[in-house]
């Protein structure tokens, strides 16, 4: 059977820490109509958030399908900890699976036990709707899908920053996802949340480069354009640009200035 060239769309274009620049919609609410409207735009992929968002296994589901209908890769964002929900989401069809809260290299391990099939992981077998998904045969999704979704591992805390290398060399890690909230509040020791703090830059242009010698994707997460076009020079390759919620919130806001100033 032919594979259905939008699943494999992400692990095909996705860089490695050359700033490819993917850009992504980001989805928090649960109504998978909201996924198949993010979908519609020039996103190259829509990320499904199961951890901030309010996102649950059977919406998301039902939005990786959404997704998939708007000729779109999806990539699922899991609570954290929740390795094992990452086999289900791989077996709904999703693209990729970003795991939050990676500090280690056996955090990292222990992710691609659940979601690479041996000899790299110890992945369960069960993708029924996975192969509607990308249009598989079971025998080819086997032999395939290992290179075919992206496992990422999220860098968010003092300690996964010091073991980025680390968690790189894992085999498995398909790359690494900055976050810029977390990681600001984790290195100013929770004094404040500023996801564009001098010492969040550092931070992001040591681990593009660490990505790009380890040959594996560098992903973040930016709320305004002007720092996604910032982190793809860095040499980001799968940038979040902001999230339903925001971009909803900026669009009534701009629609309502315009009118009160016209």
């Amino acid at each position: 059977m032919p594979l259905n060239p939008s699943f494999a769309s992400l692990t095909r274009r996705l860089g490695k820490g050359t700033g490819s620049g993917l850009l992504t919609g980001w989805v928090g609410l649960p109504d998978p109509l909201v996924a198949g409207v993010v979908a519609t735009e020039p996103f190259d992929a829509v990320v499904l958030d199961m951890q901030h968002g309010f996102v649950d296994l059977h919406s998301v589901v039902q939005g990786i399908a959404q997704v998939a209908l708007a000729g779109k890769p999806a990539v699922v964002r899991i609570p954290v900890g929740h390795f094992a929900t990452a086999s289900r989401i791989l077996d709904a069809g999703a693209a990729g699976v970003i795991a939050p809260m990676v500090n280690s290299a056996a955090d990292a391990r222990a992710l691609v036990t659940y979601t690479k099939y041996p000899p790299v992981g110890a992945r369960s077998w069960g993708p029924a709707i996975a192969l509607n998904v990308c249009g598989l045969t079971a025998p080819e999704y086997l032999a395939q899908a290992n290179a075919l979704t992206a496992t990422i591992a999220m860098v968010e805390t003092r300690e996964a920053l010091a073991a980025v290398d680390e968690i790189l060399a894992v085999d498995g890690i398909d790359g690494i996802l900055v976050g810029p909230g977390d990681l600001s509040i984790a290195l100013s020791n929770g004094a404040s949340v500023d996801p564009m703090a001098a010492e969040v830059d550092a931070a992001l242009a040591h681990v593009a480069q660490r990505c790009k010698a380890h040959g594996k994707a560098a992903c973040t997460f930016v709320t305004t354009g002007a720092k996604g076009a910032d982190v793809i020079r860095m040499g980001y390759d799968f940038v979040a640009l902001g999230t339903d919620v925001m971009q909803l919130r900026a669009g009534s806001n701009a629609f309502i200035k315009a009118c009160r100033e016209a």
